[in-house]
Order: structure tokens, then C-alpha cells, then sequence
């Protein structure tokens, strides 16, 4: 049987009171976060299995916003129940089954025309965690609307189309998360260098775990806490670098 792949207890957080505020956009609800000046960039963030109400995923939306971009988390689960830390982990591939981070096409395609047509957002990013960095590798690959994206800890699936991205792209992973090996980093690695004509990234960061770069300060172990700093600091700054 396979660990749990969720280290980090959710059940133990601290309250976060959120900066931004809920929409509904079409058949999704959205956390959305403004900076206080007008702006043409936004960036969309993208839950892991525990979904968009979770106070660790809005504290990155208001994060985000506060380098001034135009910031929303969509509920990618459209209303389905995420992941929870009671459920039983032998159940987890068959609610991943219902849960695909692969059939996100048309939820993100209702977003985009939101932060183009409502938001007046030109130019897009795109963030996501453990299920939503999977969902961030897949939309890469398919969506020329992405100016960039962040994939953090998504599960490597190998295979031959994963590795033409349509724009550039970065891949955030913990070393000691023991859901993706080495070798699958490796991997991505070598292929990228294969078949990516445009700019990409791999950073691994000494010695964290899946989950690791989502944390809220008062949250972070003070061992950790540089690497989880350097992984947020690198991500603001490849969005920032194309968007």
C-alpha cells in the first residue's frame, strides 16, 4: 500500500482571514483577489485536492494579488466534495477517477474569457498545486491563452505529448515528497530538453515535502521556512518575468 501522499496536516492551521472575495462565473464559483490599482495581468490559481475553500490556497491567491495581479481560484471540483483529510486513502483513485486533472479545459476556458471580458486582463498566468500543478502541466500543453505557468509538485504521467509546452513553464518540486521520485523528475527533465522549444525551469528544494510551498507563515517549521520563501519568491518571479 502506498503512503498517504498528504503530509501536511490540515487539520492543524491557523484562521486566515481572507483580502478577497467569491463570484460565480457561469456553472464555478471563484475566490477572487484585486491588487488596489487597476492592472491588465492576472494570474489564475489552481487548488490542490482539497479545494478552493481551503485558507492555505486563498492565502496564495492574496498573495499573488499583492504583486499586483488580478488574482482568482476557481472551484475546478465545480461543486463536487474535495479530498478530505477523514477519507480513507484506499478510496483515493477512484475519486481521482471522478476528480481529473486532465478535464479541466472547459472550466479554465470559462475563466479566462471571465478575466478577459469582465476583468480587462491581457495577459494570463497560471499557478497550481499537487492536483492543480498536474492540471497547470495539461493546460501548458494545450492552452496558447497561458502566457506562463507554475506547476508545483504534480505527479509526473509520462508520456511522448507531455512535454511540448505552448509557452514557458516552471516545475516546482520538494526532495523529500514521496509521491514523485527522482527519477520521474529526471525524466522530465530529459524530455523537456527533447521536446520544449520554449523556456522552462526544474528546481528541487532540500529536503521538503509534498504540500510544502502552500503554507502560511505562522504554519512553516522554522527549518523549512527559507525554502518554502525561495520556491514562493521563484514563482512571483518567473510570472513576473513573462506577465
Amino acid at each position: 500500500q502506498m503512503a498517504d501522499p498528504f503530509l501536511y496536516n490540515t487539520g492543524e492551521r491557523s484562521h486566515y482571514g481572507c483580502l478577497g472575495h467569491e463570484v460565480q462565473i457561469e456553472h464555478i464559483k471563484a475566490y477572487v483577489c484585486r491588487p488596489s490599482f487597476f492592472t491588465d495581468k492576472a494570474v489564475i490559481v489552481i487548488h490542490d485536492v482539497f479545494g478552493w475553500l481551503f485558507p492555505d490556497i486563498r492565502y496564495i491567491v492574496d498573495l499573488i494579488a499583492g504583486h499586483g495581479y488580478i488574482t482568482i481560484c476557481p472551484d475546478f471540483f465545480k461543486g463536487t466534495d474535495p479530498w478530505k483529510t477523514t477519507d480513507h486513502w484506499a478510496d483515493f483513485a477512484d475519486w481521482l477517477k471522478a476528480h481529473d486533472p486532465m478535464k479541466v479545459d472547459k472550466e479554465a476556458d470559462v475563466v479566462l474569457k471571465y478575466l478577459k471580458e469582465q476583468c480587462g486582463a491581457q495577459k494570463i498566468g497560471i499557478v497550481g498545486f499537487s492536483w492543480g500543478g498536474m492540471a497547470v502541466h495539461h493546460l501548458m500543453l494545450k492552452n496558447p491563452q497561458l502566457t506562463a505557468g507554475v506547476s508545483l509538485y504534480g505527479i509526473i504521467r509520462d508520456s511522448e505529448e507531455r512535454y511540448n509546452l505552448l509557452n514557458p513553464t516552471f516545475f516546482i518540486f520538494g526532495e523529500k515528497d514521496h509521491t514523485i521520485s527522482y527519477d520521474q523528475i529526471t525524466l522530465l527533465d530529459e524530455k523537456l530538453k527533447q521536446y520544449c522549444t520554449v523556456a522552462y525551469k526544474i528546481k528541487v528544494y532540500p529536503g521538503q515535502v509534498h504540500g510544502f510551498a502552500q503554507l502560511k507563515p505562522e504554519d512553516m517549521k522554522p527549518e523549512d521556512k527559507p525554502y518554502i520563501e525561495e520556491a514562493r519568491k521563484d514563482m512571483i518571479d518567473w510570472i513576473k518575468t513573462f506577465i
